[in-house]
């Protein structure tokens, strides 16, 4: 099981754009549905793109 880095996740949501933040908390359910959606997405965007640690070993198939 791969463990998330909690840090990197943390940026991700700090950098979203202010309207997602804000929208994740509005009365509109289609708006949070709309804001939670592109919050995953920048926050799985930014997961992928971290790379992995120097101490992990990189292991070929």
């Amino acid at each position: 099981m791969e463990r998330i880095d909690l840090d990197i996740m943390a940026d991700a949501i700090l950098e979203a754009p202010g309207w997602v933040r804000i929208g994740i908390t509005a009365p509109s359910p289609s708006l949070r549905e709309d804001a939670a959606r592109v919050l995953a997405g920048a926050i799985a965007e930014r997961l992928q793109a971290a790379s992995p640690k120097a101490e992990q070993l990189g292991l070929k198939l």
